[in-house]
């Protein structure tokens, strides 16, 4: 059974970033199980998260315009890949709970 808990954001360690055509990637430092991704722009952009090496494409996560998410990760993934065709602004911060 899961047991869902409140998101407990690392306050002071979220960023802003701007997703382009091209995949960036920015750390989020590891031990945390959950991060938080809102898209602040008006284009849709994809994420994914993993090691030091990580690459986003347009087969992962979309985080639609105006939305945020919840995503679980492994507590040893410390970056967030990202990519939009179209450019966006996305807000990332990691913490734990959903």
């Amino acid at each position: 059974m899961a047991i869902n808990t409140t998101f407990n954001p690392a306050y002071g360690r979220g960023v802003v970033v701007s997703p382009a055509a091209s995949s960036a990637s920015s750390e989020i430092g590891g031990g945390s199980k959950s991060i938080v991704l809102t898209n602040l722009g008006a284009n849709v952009c994809y994420v994914r998260v993993g090691g030091s090496a990580v690459t986003a494409t347009t087969a992962d996560y979309p985080v639609l315009s105006g939305q945020q998410v919840s995503l679980g990760k492994f507590q040893d993934y410390t970056h967030v890949a990202y990519i939009s065709a179209d450019g966006t602004s996305l807000h990332i911060i990691a913490g734990e709970g959903m």
